[in-house]
């Protein structure tokens, strides 16, 4: 029996309105995530690397849902 063996991976790039929302973008993610910074630290990324789909859509998720947080809190901030 033949098995497969796939990967999943997924990069996304963020780069908010103001550097110093990217900076904290990317704050909130470094305890979960290594993230690359591009040359002028305006923009930052990074990759979610799995071997089951269903796993990567749990870390995309998870991810995703705190990069939201503090974005509405800049939000909420400016109001």
């Amino acid at each position: 029996m033949n098995t497969v063996s796939s990967k999943w991976i997924l990069t996304l790039e963020v780069q908010a309105s103001t550097p110093s929302e990217t900076k904290a973008l990317g704050d909130a993610l470094t305890t979960d995530e290594s993230i690359e910074w591009n040359e002028e630290r305006t923009s930052f990324s990074f990759s979610l690397n799995e071997s089951k789909a269903k796993d990567l859509r749990a870390m995309w998720n998870t991810r995703i849902r705190g990069l939201i947080a503090v974005d509405s809190l800049f939000e909420a901030l400016k109001e």
